[in-house]
């Protein structure tokens, strides 16, 4: 879910305390954590590339999230190898490490919009979810209108993963495009308060310039955020148009 400051996550993993120390055992292995979380499936090469870790740190901060449930192993072949050479071995978050990741606003959120909802109704949260997207908006409608149409929705997911949402774009078979949010930093509120989700998605047609469906969310306890764009070309005014004519 696309939130402001006052919605916005921490980073902190539930089962490592706030105050430890930069660069301390837990807070490097809270960033192994997230990096898997939000660029996952990982090898291990590469995190320590990224962390600046020697191979032997990064097998035991591996060896402890695996231990507490938090990742898991995968193995892929790499593309073009039929039977030879060894499978690569990749980490993953799990559901259980997903979870782990700590919303500190969740419960300030959710008593704020409860509260919200009941002293001046369902349309009072709506407008509160919709004001939440419109930095969004004012944001990205002067950049989209400098992009190609076939780029907008690659734009659209380099600026929500910038925000911490782990976003990636790809070309869906039913045509169109697929936007897959692999983090919701509000996703325990959205569960409650399906408007913001609903905001958000009025937002990315709105950017996008063309027709979007949520297809599934965190917020309902499905993996990812997922959101199928529709082709640009239904998005175009002369499109719509002749739409109209034709009544379809």
């Amino acid at each position: 879910m696309w939130g402001g400051k006052e919605l916005r996550h921490t980073d902190v993993v539930k089962n490592v305390p706030t105050t430890i120390e930069p660069g301390s055992e837990r807070s490097t292995r809270a960033r192994v954590a997230r990096l898997i979380l939000e660029h996952g499936p990982v090898a291990a090469a590469a995190l320590g590339e990224r962390l600046g870790l020697t191979p032997a740190a990064v097998r035991r901060h591996l060896d402890a999230l695996l231990s507490d449930g938090m990742i898991e192993p995968r193995t892929v072949r790499p593309r073009g190898q039929r039977g030879r050479g060894r499978p690569a071995k990749l980490f993953a978050i799990t559901d259980a490490g997903r979870s782990a990741f700590e919303h500190a606003y969740d419960d300030l959120a959710g008593s704020a919009l409860r509260f919200l909802a009941e002293r001046m109704g369902d349309e009072a949260v709506t407008d509160f979810a919709r004001s939440q997207v419109s930095g969004l908006l004012r944001r990205l409608e002067p950049v989209m209108r400098e992009v190609p149409a076939e780029q907008r929705v690659e734009v659209l997911a380099q600026a929500l993963s910038a925000e911490g949402y782990a976003a990636s774009a790809s070309k869906a078979k039913s045509g169109g495009d697929q936007l897959c949010q692999h983090h919701c930093p509000v996703a325990h509120v959205a569960a409650e308060f399906p408007q913001l989700c609903e905001a958000e998605t009025e937002a990315f047609a709105r950017v996008l310039g063309t027709p979007v469906q949520r297809l599934a969310t965190i917020a309902h306890g499905d993996g990812v955020c997922t959101t199928h764009v529709s082709p640009q070309s239904l998005g175009d005014p002369a499109h719509r148009d002749k739409s109209k004519e034709t009544g379809r």
